[in-house]
């Protein structure tokens, strides 16, 4: 398996409370009703816990800015992730969610990476 992982930041116009509330209600419904058609395994957004504590532990490290949360996307393969975006339903999905991610995400500051799971614990 292969993940997709994408640390989002909210567009800057969208206010805290409605990003979280539109990226659960609207977009996390979107993404699983496009899922078979991307090969998506799995689906999950970790949101931030905004407050005191999350504020100490990234001033406690000297971090940058926050990210708003993390979607993880499993997939088979790489490969499987690449040809489920090369077929015609599979592009049109993709651009699908691509369109919807524009009304609640910063793109220009949320990198997309994949990655592999090395199990530590």
């Amino acid at each position: 398996m292969v993940k997709l992982m994408f640390c989002v930041r909210r567009r800057q116009d969208v206010n805290e409370e409605e990003f979280h509330r539109y990226w659960r209600e609207e977009h996390g419904p979107l993404v699983v009703t496009r899922a078979s058609v991307l090969g998506i395994r799995r689906y999950v957004q970790a949101h931030t816990v905004p407050g005191p504590v999350t504020r100490a532990l990234a001033a406690s490290r000297g971090t940058p800015e926050p990210f708003d949360g993390v979607a993880e996307l499993w997939f088979d393969s790489v490969d499987a992730l690449m040809s489920s975006v090369a077929t015609p339903d599979g592009a049109a999905a993709g651009e699908e969610l691509l369109v919807d991610e524009r009304r609640f995400i910063d793109h220009a500051r949320s990198p997309i990476f994949l990655a592999e799971e090395h199990a530590v614990l």
